[in-house]
């Protein structure tokens, strides 16, 4: 059964944060490292892509938490397996390799759980994060036309990662927390770019931006329309919102979303917003009341949650959600 054919009959649930739950196991520098890269000539901690090849059974072990509570669809743990991002560590060779080992990890954890019900297939979305650079936006106050990277640039490093990706053996991929549409737009020209080169078929593609304030606009200016606008040449399968806001804040913007979207609408929003010490307070039945409101509403068909969120907030809004319908795609109007 492919996704579109179970996104039809009912409301997706995707995982919560990696990033939470890694940071449950309190993990050191030697953790990080394993034996490959215990003499590595950097600091590693905090590098938690990494942990696929030195910690694979904490990342598989996490994917099963989320797959107990009721996630249909599992992010690989790639958010910064690029040559850009993983400059930050000098790590750029090993990014082909993440992304390879991250998707086995999920494949592993989301074949044994498909199997265990093989009414309620399991999906691995290979996760494409926003990079730590961006093309729309100067690092240099005093020089605005200055860039750090080129659109070449990003293309080829997400090139690595979407061959990386599929070879782990993916079920689609997730463009996400995007705050730059033109590095989205690079992401999507490297998927399309791939597939035409291997003359394959395109895995589905779901695309995710994050608001990044009360106007309603992305980091880089962009309303939600014109982003909805900039992007939908990909034809996506899904595109939604994540991260940034909690679901309170997000309502506004999944409903706009809603009512424009001619494909399927998803929403992963934070435990809340961060308090003062940076961590998120919002309980699980909290952001599945939410939730649950903008399925009965008709305004989404993935549901899950970002920063802050655990499996227990995933079991929340699974609960929630099962017995509703999804939203109805719109039915578009052709040319007499």
């Amino acid at each position: 059964m492919n996704i579109r054919e179970v996104l039809a009959k009912r409301i997706l649930v995707i995982d919560g944060a990696m990033g939470t739950m890694i940071q449950r196991h309190k993990l050191t520098e030697a953790d990080y490292r394993g034996d490959r890269f215990k003499n590595w000539h950097t600091d590693v901690k905090g590098n938690n892509d990494l942990l696929c090849i030195t910690k694979p059974e904490i990342i598989i072990g996490i994917h099963k938490l989320y797959l107990e509570a009721g996630a249909d669809i599992i992010e690989t743990n790639t958010f910064s397996s690029t040559v850009i991002a993983m400059a930050d560590y000098e790590m750029q060779s090993l990014a082909y390799e993440l992304n390879v080992a991250a998707a086995k990890c999920a494949r592993i954890a989301a074949d044994e759980y498909s199997a265990k019900d093989s009414a309620k297939p399991r999906f691995v979305a290979g996760a494409i994060g926003p990079l730590n650079k961006t093309l729309s936006l100067s690092p240099d106050v005093n020089n605005p036309g200055f860039r750090a990277v080129s659109f070449d640039e990003v293309v080829d490093a997400y090139y690595e990662q979407v061959k990386g990706l599929v070879d782990g053996g993916v079920d689609l991929l997730l463009v996400e927390t995007i705050f730059d549409t033109l590095n989205a737009k690079a992401a999507i020209f490297a998927i399309k770019k791939y597939f035409r080169d291997l003359n394959k078929p395109e895995l589905p593609v779901m695309i995710s931006g994050t608001i990044t304030d009360a106007s309603g606009r992305t980091l880089s200016g962009q309303t939600l329309e014109a982003f909805y606008t900039s992007v939908m040449h990909a034809k996506p399968l899904s595109i939604g919102l994540n991260c940034a806001l909690g679901a309170a804040e997000m309502r506004s913007h999944i409903e706009e979303l809603s009512q424009i979207a001619s494909c399927y609408t998803s929403a992963y929003p934070n435990a809340g917003l961060p308090n003062a010490m940076g961590e998120y307070d919002e309980q699980p039945h909290e952001t599945a009341h939410f939730i649950e409101e903008w399925a009965k509403e008709g305004f989404v068909n993935i549901v899950g949650g970002c920063c802050g969120t655990t499996p227990d907030h995933i079991k929340h809004i699974a609960q929630h959600v099962k017995d509703l319908q999804p939203r109805s795609l719109p039915v578009l109007e052709t040319a007499l």
